[in-house]
């Protein structure tokens, strides 16, 4: 089903007002998707690495 003119102006208005949302949404949904069709296992045990890195951080402050 095509969208209308007026959802797609709504669209572009909550991409041009939400620019980092869209760019968290975005690289979310690439991390989720490289590890689920991609990621080797050498791969994955870096990613927790980072991950518990990441953790630390953010549990620190």
């Amino acid at each position: 089903m095509p969208l209308s003119e007026a959802r797609k102006n709504a669209n572009e208005r909550w991409n041009n007002k939400h620019k980092d949302k869209k760019r968290v949404y975005s690289y979310r949904s690439n991390a989720r998707k490289f590890i689920r069709e991609m990621a080797t296992p050498e791969d994955i045990a870096e990613l927790r690495e980072l991950l518990d890195k990441r953790e630390q951080e953010l549990n620190n402050n």
